[in-house]
């Protein structure tokens, strides 16, 4: 470890005690940890950065950041430490060498995995006498420190209540309960609306184009397909919580038909039929399963019973 570094790390922290300032660690220097960081400085805090690669933290060293030369040096400049990591296995190949320089520390990671993996994290960093603070940011590197822009947080409450005022320097604060997962678990069910239906609207978007059409000239009624879905999950959304599928507004059956026409318009305009494919077989296996007449809704039956390989 650089001695020199050291003595700077030490002194610019002397410093901030002195003016009581507050100040944070920051590890991870991707997109996300990039905007994180600089929201940081902007708001005056002391940000102490560290990445693998040394050279993604000079833009932010250049603005006033202190550059950790090491785990141990950016683990020991805060009690607050935020990760913007990949997921969590990069959490474990970078903190683990360094677990006796955990307790004390209060880590908020918002790195992207499964609840359970989260679940299993917290508890690793506990029996080394540190506490976590799951996150899960809802917004791309370019809505960090707008207050319109929220984040998902699951953990011990009273963590994140003493360190919610820093968190809200980032984004808004959704606190979702004391389970680890759960802020993961919105996240990820989160994803799965948001890629699934940009995927819908880029398979919609090749069958246009090959009909000669733009995206331009598609995007209105793109735009008018997807503000619409509001509506229908509002609508069924009662329906759904009492598991009630009654089919005196659509019918599975129908529903059927409809896709079935989608897959040979696709067809029709050579376009992978693969996606629309894989909906009609889902239509398909309610309509076996006795549900033609109800709700297309009842196919969350199905998906509450996949077919096992």
């Amino acid at each position: 470890m650089n001695s020199s570094n050291l003595k700077e790390n030490n002194s610019v922290g002397s410093a901030s005690a002195a003016t009581n300032r507050k100040s944070v660690t920051v590890m991870g220097l991707g997109p996300m940890g990039q905007a994180m960081a600089g929201v940081f400085l902007e708001s005056g805090y002391a940000v102490t950065v560290w990445n693998r690669t040394p050279s993604k933290a000079d833009e932010l060293v250049a603005k006033g950041a202190i550059r950790a030369s090491a785990v141990d040096e950016a683990l020991a400049a805060n009690e607050l430490v935020i990760l913007s990591l990949t997921d969590y296995d990069v959490m474990y190949a970078i903190l683990e060498p360094s677990s006796a320089n955990l307790s004390g520390k209060v880590l908020v990671n918002l790195s992207s995995d499964t609840p359970e993996k989260v679940r299993e994290a917290a508890k690793w960093l506990a029996d080394r006498g540190a506490r976590h603070v799951t996150g899960g940011v809802q917004t791309p590197p370019s809505g960090i420190g707008k207050p319109e822009s929220y984040t998902y947080y699951s953990g011990p409450r009273e963590v994140f209540e003493a360190h919610k005022e820093t968190l809200e320097v980032l984004t808004g604060t959704d606190y979702r309960g004391e389970d680890p997962g759960l802020a993961m678990l919105y996240y990820q069910i989160q994803m799965d609306i948001f890629w699934t239906s940009m995927l819908s609207y880029l398979h919609a978007l090749a069958v246009a184009n090959a009909n000669g059409i733009t995206a331009e000239q598609f995007l209105p009624y793109a735009s008018a397909a997807l503000s619409s879905l509001p509506k229908f999950v509002e609508f069924y959304t009662p329906r759904l919580d009492e598991g009630k599928h009654p089919g005196d507004v659509d019918r599975l059956a129908m529903g059927l038909a409809s896709v079935e026409h989608v897959v040979h318009t696709t067809e029709d305009a050579g376009i992978d039929t693969t996606l629309p494919a894989a909906v009609l077989e889902i239509f398909k296996r309610g309509m076996k399963n006795g549900h033609a007449g109800d709700s297309f809704t009842s196919l969350i039956e199905i998906f509450k019973n996949p077919v096992r390989p």
